[in-house]
Formats: structure tokens, C-alpha cells, sequence
């Protein structure tokens, strides 16, 4: 990965923290950002989130995921199905199980 992605990235995730009014944290193996005891984690990329890194997620104690490019039809089904306490965000928008 290049420079510039990483930078793009990192921007892109601290905006999005500001978005959320919340403090951004960011660095490898953490959330990205924390709103009270809120958790979050941001995707800039092509590909949607999968429900296996959902999962991961989820064991970390992420309550919002938001992603740019959205996530798979199994990602959405584990949160309704299993995790109804994680968001899921695309575009700032919260993805409801009929999306």
C-alpha cells in the first residue's frame, strides 16, 4: 500500500470521526474512533465488509462500522440476526435490514 493511500485513509477515518462527533483514535489493532464508550471503525475501500470480519469486529466491542462501499447481503443478515446492537453505516446513513 502507498503512502498516499494510508494518508487517505487516515483522513478519511478522521473525518468521519468528526462526523460522528467523536475523538478519533486510530493506529494498527485499534478502533478508529470512540464516542463515550462507543466504539467505531471505518472502511475506505472497493470491497463491502464481510460478515467474517463483521464477526471480528464485533470481538473487538465495535458497536458502528461504517463503510464506503457498504456490506455483503451475510454481513447484514449476522447483525439482524445475531449483533441487532451494531450500526451499520453507508454514507452516514444507517443501513436498516430491508437495505
Amino acid at each position: 500500500m502507498a503512502k498516499k493511500d494510508v494518508e487517505r485513509g487516515l483522513r478519511y477515518e478522521k473525518e468521519k470521526a468528526k462526523e460522528r462527533g467523536a475523538k478519533h483514535v486510530g493506529g494498527p489493532g485499534k478502533h478508529d474512533y470512540e464516542r463515550g464508550g462507543v466504539k467505531g471503525e471505518v472502511k475506505n475501500r472497493k470491497s463491502k465488509v464481510t460478515k467474517r470480519e463483521l464477526q471480528e469486529m464485533a470481538k473487538k466491542g465495535i458497536k458502528e462500522v461504517e463503510s464506503k462501499s457498504g456490506f455483503t447481503k451475510p454481513a447484514k443478515e449476522y447483525r439482524d440476526k445475531y449483533r441487532k446492537d451494531i450500526k451499520l453505516l453507508q454514507g452516514g446513513k444507517e443501513i436498516n435490514n430491508k437495505d
